[in-house]
């Protein structure tokens, strides 16, 4: 978890990843940084983050790593 969590940061702390992108990032992380996640919360940050990395601003790093988080999440369920 706490990989995922660090790649979601390097996001938020990327200068060329647009506002709304960021807004959702921090949404996903705030469901990841609770205490007791399960299935269902990992489920839902997996599905937001999955909506904001098809935002045509995001460049492609931003793009992979948001995947990246994505994929591993998945994992995690």
């Amino acid at each position: 978890m706490q990989a995922v969590i660090d790649l979601l940061e390097s996001v938020l702390n990327d200068r060329g990843v647009p506002k709304n992108v960021k807004e959702s990032v921090e949404e996903g992380l705030t469901i990841l940084k609770r205490n007791d996640v399960s299935g269902v919360q990992i489920a839902e940050a997996a599905s937001i983050l999955d909506e904001v990395s098809n935002d045509p601003n995001l460049s492609v790093y931003g793009r992979t790593v948001l995947w990246d988080a994505i994929s591993k999440l998945e994992a995690l369920k």
